[in-house]
C-alpha cells in the first residue's frame, strides 16, 4: 500500500473510462471497472489497476521502445504529455524498473546541473571554451567549470593516451587517428560520440580541365565532414564499435574498408563525387545534427539511402533480397542496415521534422553550382495515387483518366529537366493555388535574377499572370479555352538548332489582350497536321522558334516523372501513418451536387419536350390548323407537359440556390479528417532527387566521351553504377577499379569518366581516404 501511495505522488492520475482508447491501428487501451488492459493485435499484453502508476508507465515505455506506437499516440491515450513519456523512457534506460518507480521530485543528494551532462560534454568535445559554453547556456562560467570537474572531464590528448584498445592507429581507414584530435569515450555518450574535430578534405578545389558539373559539385560542400571514432581494426568484425554504440559512446560508426576483388555493386561508388558535391551530408548534419548514439548514424543512414536509390533498391523492404555483408562493404561496414533498422532511422528523422529545411539547403547549393540552368524553370504537379482504405481527397489522375484518392507533389525543375525542389500540396490544391507559394521559394533561391516559369494549362489564370509579371517573373504556358483559328497564310516555317538538335516549326506570331485589355501578352501559335497550338508568353525578346521550343520541352519534366516512377519508385508509400488535416478546409458540397444533377436532368427533359413542340410546329399542315390557337388546341397535352416541366425546373433551381456550394470538409466527413503523413515521404523524395541529380551529373560528364550519349548515356551510367569493382585500400586512398563493360567503346567512355572523377579529389564521407577510380583492362 505504501508503494502504491508513493507512485500516486509521482504520477498524474489517468482518466477513467469504460470505453476503449485507440492508440493506433494495432494498439488500444481498454478500461473495465478499475482496471486497464493494453491490447496489441487482439492480445492483452498488460493488465493493471488504474492506481498502479508504475505498471502504466512501464506499459507506455514498452509500446514506444518496441516501435508499436509513437510517443504522441501513447501520451494521448494515457492522458499525459509527450515529455512525460520521454522521461519514463530515460528513467527506464538508466535504471530499469527501480528508477521508473522512484518517488517524486529531484533525487536527494544529486547536485543540480546548470544544463544536461550530455549537452555540456558535446559542446566541450567540439572544442568550445568554458566561457563559450556558459554564454550559450546562459549560466556562469564557474558553474560550467564545476560541472566538468564533477564529470571528470579531461583533455582529448590525455584520453587518447589512456585508451586500453590496441591498434587504434594501425589501420589507414581509422578516421580517429587520421588527423589527430580525436576523443576517446567518456561517461557522457554524446560527448564521446562527436569524435574527431579534424576537417575532411572532401571539398578540395577541383583540378583545372575537369568537367564543370563535377567540379562545381565536388567543391560545393563547404562544411568539413566530421570524422568518426572507431575501436575496431578489423573491417569485417565491428563488435567493439557495436558495443560502444550500444553503450552510447558512438554516434556513427567510422567507415573501415578492406581489399576485395570483384565486389558486387561497388561501381556505385562512382557517384560519390557528385553526392558529396551536392552538399547532402553537410546539409543533413546542419539540419538534424545527430540521431543519437548509434552504430548506423546520420551519415551512414543518408549514404545508405542514396546508394540504395542508385542501385535501384527502391524501398527499404527490398533490402531483404540483398546480402547485408555485401552492401556493407560499400559503406565501409561489416553489414548494411536491414529493413527494420532503416525504417526506424527514417522514423526518427521524420520526428525531427527537418525535410523542408533540408530541401531548401540543397536547392540553394544546386543554384550556386548550376545557376545558369535556372533561367527557365518548369513547374508541374505529380499525382501519387493511393490504393489504401483511408478516406483521402480525390484528384484527377491524367495518366489514368480517373478521379482517385491521391496526393499531389509539385516539382520545380531547371531548364535541363533536373529537379530543384519539391513541395507537397495541401489537399491536392491546383497549380493556380500553388504557383505563388512555389515562386516565392524560387525568388528566395535565385534572388532578383530574371526567371521564366513554364507550366501547362493547369495554371491558367490571367489574373495570376498579371500578378506574377508584376512580381518580376516571366510566364510561358499554353492558352486555355477556345481561341480564334488563324488562317494558313499567317504561318511561316521557322528552323533552328537548340542543344545540338535541329527543330522546325510552322509558327504564327501575334499579340493578344486579356482582362479587357489590361494584360497584353505575346501568342506564338504552332500549326501541325491542321491542328493549332497557341502558346502565351510575356517574353518579347525571344525568337518565335525559341518560345515554341521552350514550351514543348516541358515534356522533359513529364519524362522525369515517368523515369522516377519506373526507376526510383517515386510513388511508393514509405509508411502508412496518417495526420490530422484541416477540418475547416472547404470542399464541394455533395448535397449541392445532387441538387444540381436533378436540375440538369429536368432541364434536359424540358429541352426534349420543347424540341418535340418545335418539330410539330414546323411540320404543322396549315390547311388543317391555319392559326396558332388551333395549333395550341391540337397540341394542348404537349403544351401542358412543357409548362409543368418548366415549373418543376424553376422549383429545383430555387431549392439548389438554398444549398451552399462548398462546405467545410469536417461536415462532409463522417470521421476524423485525415491525410497521409508527409514528412518521411518528403525526406525520401529529397534523397531520391539527390540521387537522380548525381546520376544526371555523371550523364553530362560522359557526353564528350560517348557518341551515343543522348540515346544510351543513362543506360551506360546505370550499368557502370551496378557493376562490380575491385577495392584496394592504402594509407591515403581507396582505389576503385571497375570491371570492363560489354564493349571496348563503352569501357573507354567509363575510363575517361574515371579520370574526370579523379580530378575532383573527393574523399569518402567520414574518412580521409581519397577516392581513386580506374577501369580494368579488357581480357585479351
Amino acid at each position: 500500500m505504501a508503494a502504491s501511495t508513493s507512485q500516486a505522488e509521482l504520477f498524474a492520475s489517468l482518466p477513467s473510462s469504460s470505453d476503449a482508447i485507440v492508440i493506433n491501428d494495432r494498439c488500444l487501451v481498454r478500461t473495465e471497472d478499475e482496471h486497464w488492459a493494453v491490447i496489441i493485435g487482439g492480445v492483452a499484453v498488460a493488465h493493471f489497476h488504474r492506481d498502479d502508476r508504475l505498471a502504466a508507465a512501464h506499459a507506455m515505455v514498452l509500446l514506444v521502445e518496441q516501435a508499436l506506437a509513437d510517443q504522441n499516440d501513447v501520451a494521448r491515450a494515457f492522458g499525459c504529455s509527450t515529455r512525460t513519456v520521454r522521461r519514463y523512457q530515460r528513467r527506464y534506460e538508466q535504471g530499469g524498473m527501480v528508477l521508473l518507480g522512484r518517488t517524486a521530485g529531484y533525487p536527494r543528494g544529486r547536485p543540480r546541473a546548470p544544463a544536461s551532462d550530455r549537452l555540456i560534454g558535446r559542446l566541450k568535445a567540439k572544442g568550445l571554451s568554458n566561457c563559450a559554453i556558459a554564454q550559450r547556456l546562459g549560466v556562469d562560467e564557474k558553474a560550467i567549470r564545476k560541472r566538468l570537474r564533477r564529470l571528470g572531464w579531461t583533455s582529448p590528448k590525455a584520453k587518447q593516451q589512456s585508451l586500453p584498445f590496441p591498434g587504434a592507429g594501425s589501420d589507414p581507414n581509422l578516421s580517429a587517428s587520421a588527423g589527430g584530435g580525436s576523443t576517446a569515450p567518456s561517461r557522457d555518450p554524446d560527448a564521446a560520440g562527436t569524435g574527431s574535430s579534424g576537417a575532411n578534405d572532401a571539398s578540395a578545389a577541383p583540378v583545372a580541365g575537369s568537367d564543370p558539373n563535377l567540379s562545381a559539385a565536388a567543391s560545393a560542400d563547404d562544411g568539413a565532414d566530421i570524422l568518426s571514432l572507431t575501436f575496431d581494426d578489423d573491417p569485417a568484425d565491428r563488435r567493439w564499435d557495436r558495443l560502444f554504440a550500444y553503450l552510447g559512446f558512438i554516434d556513427d560508426a567510422a567507415p573501415l574498408f578492406r581489399d576485395g576483388a570483384h565486389v558486387s555493386g561497388a561501381g556505385v561508388l562512382l557517384a560519390l563525387p557528385a553526392l558529396v558535391g551536392s552538399g547532402v551530408f553537410s546539409a543533413a548534419r546542419q539540419v538534424y545534427g545527430s540521431i543519437g548514439p548509434a552504430f548506423y548514424g546520420l551519415r551512414t543512414t543518408v549514404l545508405a539511402l542514396l546508394l540504395m536509390a542508385l542501385l535501384r533498391i527502391k524501398r527499404p523492404e527490398a533490402l531483404k533480397e540483398h546480402s547485408p555483408p555485401e552492401l556493407g562493404r560499400l559503406l565501409g561496414l561489416d553489414r548494411a542496415p536491414e529493413v527494420k533498422t532503416l525504417r526506424r532511422k527514417l522514423t526518427r528523422l521524420a520526428h525531427l521534422v527537418g525535410a523542408d529545411q533540408l530541401g531548401r539547403l540543397l536547392a540553394q547549393r544546386r543554384v550556386e553550382a548550376r545557376g545558369e540552368q535556372v533561367g527557365f524553370l518548369y513547374v508541374d504537379g505529380h499525382v501519387r495515387v493511393y490504393h489504401g482504405r483511408r478516406e483521402l481527397p480525390k484528384t484527377h489522375v491524367a495518366r489514368m483518366r480517373l478521379a482517385m484518392p491521391a496526393t499531389t507533389d509539385y516539382w520545380v525543375n531547371d531548364q535541363s529537366g533536373d529537379p530543384l525542389f519539391v513541395v507537397t500540396a495541401e489537399a491536392n490544391a491546383g497549380l493556380v493555388h500553388m504557383l505563388p507559394e512555389l515562386l516565392g521559394r524560387v525568388r528566395r533561391l535565385v534572388g532578383e535574377r530574371r526567371v521564366t516559369v513554364v507550366f501547362d494549362r493547369g495554371g491558367w489564370s490571367p489574373k495570376l499572370f498579371a500578378k506574377l509579371i508584376g512580381q518580376g517573373f516571366d510566364i510561358l504556358t499554353y492558352r486555355k479555352g477556345r481561341s480564334p483559328k488563324l488562317p494558313a497564310r499567317a504561318f511561316s516555317e521557322h528552323a533552328g538548332v537548340f542543344e545540338g538538335r535541329k527543330v522546325k516549326y510552322q509558327l504564327a506570331d501575334r499579340g493578344v489582350a486579356l482582362l479587357k485589355g489590361r494584360l497584353r501578352l505575346r501568342q506564338v501559335t504552332r500549326r501541325k497536321d491542321g491542328h493549332q497550338t497557341p502558346v502565351l508568353t510575356s517574353r518579347r525578346d525571344l525568337s518565335a522558334i525559341e518560345v515554341a521550343w521552350r514550351m514543348f520541352e516541358r515534356w522533359r519534366q513529364e519524362n522525369f516523372f515517368k523515369y522516377m516512377r519506373e526507376e526510383y519508385l517515386l510513388d511508393a508509400l514509405v509508411d502508412y501513418k496518417i495526420e490530422a488535416d484541416n477540418a475547416e478546409r472547404e470542399v464541394p458540397n455533395p448535397a449541392w451536387a445532387a441538387a444540381d444533377a436533378k436540375v440538369r436532368e429536368a432541364r434536359a427533359e424540358l429541352a426534349v419536350l420543347q424540341q418535340r413542340y418545335g418539330t410539330a410546329a414546323l411540320s404543322n399542315p396549315e390547311r388543317q390548323r391555319p392559326t396558332t390557337r388551333g395549333f395550341k388546341i391540337a397540341h394542348g397535352k404537349l403544351g401542358r407537359a412543357i409548362r409543368a416541366q418548366a415549373k418543376q425546373l424553376e422549383k429545383l433551381e430555387r431549392r439548389r440556390g438554398q444549398i451552399p456550394r462548398r462546405i467545410p470538409v469536417g461536415e462532409r466527413s463522417s470521421g476524423e479528417v485525415i491525410k497521409l503523413a508527409t514528412e518521411r515521404k518528403h525526406l525520401t523524395n529529397i534523397l531520391k532527387m539527390v540521387a537522380y541529380q548525381a546520376e544526371s551529373d555523371l550523364y553530362r560528364a560522359l557526353a564528350p566521351h560517348y557518341r551515343r550519349n543522348d540515346d544510351e548515356g543513362r543506360t551506360l551510367v546505370q550499368t557502370a553504377l551496378a557493376g562490380a569493382a575491385d577495392l584496394q585500400v592504402t594509407d591515403t586512398e581507396l582505389r576503385v577499379t571497375l570491371a570492363p563493360l560489354s564493349s571496348r567503346h563503352r569501357t573507354a567512355a567509363i575510363a575517361a569518366l574515371c579520370q574526370q572523377l579523379d580530378a575532383t579529389e573527393t574523399t569518402f564521407p567520414g574518412t580521409r581516404l581519397r577516392l581513386r577510380y580506374a577501369m580494368a583492362e579488357p581480357a585479351g
